[in-house]
């Protein structure tokens, strides 16, 4: 039995004349009568069907039992439509079916929401996923998704990349999120953890002698959600032996330039613009820039150095952003508020009006040569953070994007890449008193800093490298150490004893002793990079069957509680949580 002879948005005028099969769902239905009119649609579009009781009386009596989302196979002629009933707006607008056999496949019970519909819950619109998914943006951007790992596969290929599967189950490794843990029932008391990312796993391919790995792999992160953070995540996992920096970089952006302009016919010009990690929280605050506008930091600690107002004579930093427009008291105050929520203890200001008039109730403590070397263009207002450099960033930084939107600064149909490089090795932890990795502990330290990051870290640089578009992360890698003494050296630093590098690490540690070559590499996320592409700001709507911001499936009621012979068998018991004190 053949279901349909063509798909429903496949139809066009050369088809006219023709007798078709098509099946598919209603998307729509319209009773004028004695004509019933049907939309048909599927993945590819959709087609008009016309019952007419004179063509086909048992097809017109079946029509009327028909509602939205049932499932029909329809067959007749493609005829043309009249002139003035052609839709411009569909592939498929200048054609319609006469329909001379109908069958109801499957029917549907009343929906809780209708396709269309706006605004719709997403606890609701997750809960029926499936129907969720039928709705044309979802399914659009599905496809995008899929179209844009095509073109990666095609092209990680035809570079000479090897797709090599690595495991789900492994073992638990501090990597910087929680990790998910899943119980051994052959081995009670012990877990596997699903991995965060193959970062380990791709490194020993490189020991083991394949130059060029790639892999479209899933990896956990046990951690908060939001927008634009889900705990599974999709990336393309690349790594390369004896690796060359402006290769891989040249290769990624091939493969970007090519999905942009396969996916959404745009060209993006290269090679990316390269800018330190320095020189990016430097003018913009942020180690993942959007450079689609200017708006940029400027530094004003020496011209402040010995002003009169005491605030800025004693800080650390003093930085400001130069902002087209005059303020009102109420936009100055909820942007203090913004400021001070992000830890600022406030957020000077001057304004200079469309008249000169400065007005600021710091001026009177800022001398001329402050004012003139600050200088304040007509109808402009510089707001101030003076504090530490890295809480000057955090404010400014952020206060940058805040008001690039509120000016409309940003043209949202620009794509801006950047590549940010030579980020700072390590971190300090104030809450662990010790030092972490920026990056992950496998990064190498620039060859300036190989020697000496350990006797410096905090100023030690990473040959690590990170893919910015429109202010989004698309991805980040680094060059590995391939030495087993400065991977040591490396664990020493962040406070492993000996005993737990043994533990954690002992097989990376004995593979690195036995022949391994300088690698490197990267990790890009698949889900962001296609929410940038379709322009959506919520990761949810690019993933066929996310989660929720809590964590949930609301579809399926994961996760659930296991029967007590499952945990028997695993050699678990659950201990409830405590109960809340009463009010």
């Amino acid at each position: 039995m053949s279901w349909r002879d063509l798909m429903c948005g496949e139809l066009r005028e050369e088809h006219v004349g023709s007798r078709v099969t098509l099946a598919g769902w209603v998307a729509r239905r319209r009773d004028h009568g004695g004509l019933v009119f049907i939309d048909l649609r599927d993945r590819t579009g959709i087609t008009q069907l016309v019952i007419n009781p004179e063509r086909s009386a048992e097809a017109a009596e079946l029509a009327h039992e028909i509602r939205n989302e049932f499932v029909l196979q329809a067959a007749g002629e493609v005829v043309s439509r009249s002139p003035e009933a052609v839709n411009p707006n569909l592939p498929t607008g200048a054609v319609e079916i006469q329909v001379e056999t109908l069958r109801i496949v499957s029917r549907s019970t009343p929906l809780p929401f209708q396709l269309d519909e706006e605004n719709v819950d997403e606890t609701l619109r997750l809960r029926y996923r499936w129907l969720d998914l039928r709705r044309e943006k979802l399914q659009r951007n599905i496809r995008l998704r899929a179209q844009m790992v095509g073109i990666i596969r095609r092209h990680m290929e035809a570079a000479g990349f090897l797709d090599i599967q690595t495991p789900i189950l492994y073992k638990s490794t501090p990597e910087g999120a929680r990790d998910f843990v899943v119980p051994s029932r052959l081995h009670k008391g012990t877990f596997f953890a699903l991995p965060q990312s193959p970062q380990l796993l791709k490194q020993l391919t490189m020991i083991a002698g394949f130059d060029r790995y790639y892999q479209v792999a899933i990896c956990f992160r046990d951690e908060d959600l939001r927008a634009d953070r889900v705990q599974e995540i999709t990336q393309l996992d690349v790594e390369v032996s004896f690796p060359d920096r402006a290769e891989l970089f040249e290769l990624m952006e091939e493969i970007f330039a090519a999905v942009w302009s396969e996916c959404i016919g745009i060209e993006i010009p290269r090679p990316f613009p390269q800018m330190t990690f320095e020189e990016a929280d430097r003018r913009f605050g942020s180690d993942k820039p959007d450079t689609r506008f200017g708006l940029e930091i400027e530094d004003a600690t020496e011209v402040t150095r010995g002003s009169e107002f005491g605030v800025f004579a004693g800080a650390e930093t003093v930085r400001f952003l130069r902002v087209p427009g005059v303020f009102s008291r109420a936009d100055l105050g909820a942007l203090e508020e913004r400021a001070k929520e992000l830890g600022a203890k406030g957020l000077a200001y001057v304004i200079r009006d469309d008249q000169g008039e400065i007005r600021s109730p710091i001026a009177k403590f800022l001398s001329d040569a402050e004012l003139e070397a600050l200088a304040p263009g007509l109808g402009e207002t510089l707001l101030f953070a003076a504090d530490t450099w890295p809480m000057t960033s955090r404010v400014l930084g952020t206060l940058r994007l805040h008001l690039a939107q509120e000016l409309r600064l940003i043209d949202d149909s620009a794509f801006t890449f950047l590549w940010v490089t030579d980020f700072p090795m390590f971190e300090w932890d104030e809450e662990e008193g010790r030092w972490s990795a920026v990056h992950h502990p496998f990064t190498r330290p620039t060859d300036e800093w190989k020697e000496t990051f350990a006797d410096d870290p905090g100023h030690a640089l990473a040959y690590a490298y990170d893919l910015i578009v429109n202010g989004n992360e698309l991805g980040g890698g680094s060059f590995r150490i391939h030495e087993p003494d400065i991977q040591e050296k490396v664990f020493d630093l962040l406070a492993l004893s000996p005993e737990d590098q043994r533990a954690k690490f002992g097989f990376l540690l004995d593979a690195l002793a036995m022949g391994a070559p300088p690698h490197g590499g990267i990790a890009l996320g698949i889900d962001r990079t296609t929410m940038v592409l379709a322009g959506e700001p919520n990761l949810r709507d690019v993933i066929a069957f996310p989660k929720n911001q809590a964590g949930l499936d609301p579809m399926s009621g994961a996760p659930s509680p296991i029967t007590d012979a499952q945990l028997a068998e695993l050699g678990l018991r659950v201990v409830a949580p405590p109960k809340e004190p009463a009010s």
